[in-house]
């Protein structure tokens, strides 16, 4: 182990002679992390608008998902994605902005923690998840949009993106704790 810039413990897989080691000690020293270590209001107050972008794009997938496995069925799913995907991809921006700030503060950190390390698998797969969503079964929507079943395949991205984005939520939950 060996002393951050914030005077923590850092792992020694971060050495400098390690490409993504360089990386996160040119983040650790930057201005920005500086800023959000020492200000006493830029963390939490960014922590407050991750939740909020957290909010914004797991609310709305979520209802999206519903939608998907058969609940508000009356609802088209080309409308229901009309409304919430924008609204979710306006969160993800923000949660993603956000959480780069929040990661900027304590990289060597953060890295080192088995649940951000988890949280970011998850976030992976549940973007390819919905990928595969968007290039296959949805790309035939207009066959299934209101009046026929939702094919297995939507079903199963929807209840795969619950399931992700609820280990995403309890992830980000458990960074502080392990």
């Amino acid at each position: 182990m060996r002393a951050g810039s914030a005077g923590t413990a850092l792992p020694d897989g971060a050495a400098t002679g390690d490409r993504i080691g360089t990386l996160l000690q040119w983040l650790d020293q930057t201005g920005l992390a500086t800023f959000m270590r020492s200000s006493p209001w830029a963390y939490p107050l960014t922590e407050a608008l991750h939740i909020i972008g957290l909010a914004l794009l797991v609310g709305s997938a979520a209802l999206f998902d519903l939608r998907l496995l058969g609940v508000t069925s009356a609802m088209p799913v080309t409308l229901a994605a009309r409304h919430l995907l924008r609204v979710a991809h306006a969160g993800l921006v923000l949660a993603a902005v956000s959480g780069f700030l929040l990661f900027s503060a304590a990289p060597f950190e953060m890295t080192a923690n088995a649940a951000f390390r988890l949280k970011l698998v998850l976030l992976v797969v549940a973007g390819l998840n919905a990928l595969r969503f968007h290039l296959g079964p949805f790309r035939s929507v207009s066959a299934w949009d209101s009046h026929a079943p939702t094919p297995r395949g939507a079903r199963i991205a929807a209840l795969l993106s619950l399931g992700l984005w609820a280990g995403v939520i309890i992830c980000g939950r458990l960074i502080g704790y392990v």
